[in-house]
């Protein structure tokens, strides 16, 4: 599965910004997938993710009910929309394809797309 991450930018805290992550390769629809961020140093850590089959959707409590996770099969793409945000919002996102039921750790995943840059200024 090949990952190509896209939607980041400057934002202002309170806006919005829609992250893409567009998968080619092997079936979209056979993996889990996953959004995580790493700030300057700090450790990637794990935002949102969306199951395989039936699209249970998880989140990190930081962005629980102002970040949401979706698939479109058609377009082998997943999606973050993200409301409400802050300036510890700021890092680079990354998006993820597991084919386990293991969500929360980045050593779980098996492939990754190449990050885009979110930045929430005050």
């Amino acid at each position: 599965v090949q990952l190509q991450a896209s939607g980041g930018g400057l934002v202002q805290a309170g806006g919005s910004l829609r992250l893409s992550c567009a998968a080619s390769g092997r079936t979209f629809s056979t993996y889990a997938m996953g959004w995580f961020r790493q700030a300057p140093g700090k450790e990637r850590e794990f935002v949102a993710a969306s199951s395989r089959g039936d699209r249970t959707t998880y989140y990190a409590d930081s962005v629980k009910g102002r970040f949401a996770i979706s698939r479109d099969s058609a377009r082998n793409t997943v999606y973050l929309q993200m409301n409400s945000l802050k300036p510890e919002d700021t890092a680079v996102y990354y998006c993820a394809a597991v084919y386990t039921r293991s969500y929360y750790l980045p050593k779980e995943y098996d492939y990754w797309g190449q990050g885009t840059l979110v930045t929430v200024s005050s």
